[in-house]
């Protein structure tokens, strides 16, 4: 029988750093850096195939899964890795690759690391299509500053209402600089806000096809029985955490997106801080964002067609229950953010029921 191999991963842009550890043992069996390519990678973990059960990770980062998945070709586990969720010394003040894979290796045989799920390839690229409407999106808010800010730079500022509207946007067409750069300046940061526009509108479109194709339509229609989570929410939600069923009870799904209190307590002392901000990001922005629609009084809402009664149920219960919770922190002194923040992590559970209904 084997031996079993547990193999640390740095993984960079160039070179990847490996550490090995066999079984039990305290010091690394091999330490070598090798080029970051499929050939050298294959050519290292098949050797290592022949003596040992090899076991590999690597810590989640812009490389993304390419190596997880040369390495799936080969026939060998290999998990990564929640960079968020890798213990950490306080006194530990030297990083360097060798150290980084040597720390991995160490953790992995421990079962001290939190992996991360790993998508196929068609979720991964409908999850990129969704990150690209994101990254649009604040390109298309940085370009309406561009025009405000040029103006302002001119004495120019709307007066007749909000910005934005169709008539202010007549208001920007009918602008007219004696300067003829100035007037090309305005011509382009408007030209440059119309194709970010009509590129947000096209993805969203595309969004919206997948979203009701026969792999999301399911699980698109179950979240948007949620106050405050329409398509494009829903399929931010879908395509970063991919398997709901993978948490347990909801306070894992909780953690998993940094919205549950730190805390550090001492004897008979509990002290509770501010949220540990761990885990995905990105889809803690959105359910913070779908929590501020329950700062608003319930109202008799329409059932979509394609909710379930038992979603239906819950939805009616989440927007009850959240809007007095709301209210109830806000009467206790709370800011507003503190209480909508509390609120989405109450809503992450309402989120994690109805999609293991």
């Amino acid at each position: 029988m084997k031996r079993i191999a547990y193999v640390g991963n740095d993984v960079h842009q160039e070179k990847i750093a490996v550490c090995v550890y066999v079984g039990n043992e305290k010091e690394p069996r091999m330490e070598k850096q090798i080029s970051n390519d499929k050939r050298a990678v294959e050519k290292l973990y098949k050797k290592m195939s022949r003596e040992y059960e090899v076991r590999a990770c690597y810590e989640a980062s812009g490389n993304g899964y390419v190596f997880y998945r040369w390495l799936k070709d080969l026939g060998i586990e290999c998990g990564v890795v929640a960079p968020s969720k890798i213990p950490k010394k306080s006194g530990d003040k030297i990083k360097t690759d060798k150290r980084d894979a040597r720390k991995l290796g160490r953790y992995y045989r421990n079962g001290e690391l939190t992996l991360v799920h790993v998508p196929n390839e068609e979720e991964e690229a409908v999850r990129s299509l969704v990150r690209l409407r994101e990254q649009v999106k604040k390109e298309g808010t940085k370009s309406k500053q561009y025009v405000l800010k040029f103006l302002q730079a001119r004495g120019l500022s709307y007066k007749e209402g909000t910005n934005w509207t169709k008539k202010h946007r007549r208001y920007l067409r009918g602008i007219k600089f004696e300067n003829r750069v100035e007037q090309e300046i305005l011509n382009e940061y408007l030209m440059m806000l119309e194709y970010k526009e009509e590129s947000l509108r096209k993805i969203d479109e595309q969004i919206l096809e997948i979203a009701y194709g026969e792999k999301y339509k399911e699980a698109v229609e179950k979240l948007k029985g949620l106050k405050g989570i329409k398509e494009t929410t829903a399929m931010g939600l879908i395509t970063e955490i991919v398997d709901f069923k993978r948490f347990s009870r909801p306070r894992e799904l909780m953690a998993y997106l940094g919205l549950i209190p730190s805390e550090s307590s001492s004897g008979e002392k509990r002290r509770q801080g501010g949220i540990t901000k761990t885990g995905n990001n990105r889809v803690r922005r959105l359910m913070i964002e779908a929590a501020w629609h329950y700062r608003l009084r319930p109202l008799i809402r329409k059932r979509e067609q394609g909710i379930s009664d038992k979603v239906w149920r819950i939805s009616q219960k989440a927007e009850k229950r959240l809007y007095e919770k709301y209210w109830r922190l806000i009467s206790r002194g709370k800011c507003a953010t503190k209480a909508v923040t509390a609120v989405a992590r109450e809503l992450t559970g309402f989120v994690w029921s109805v999609m293991n209904v």
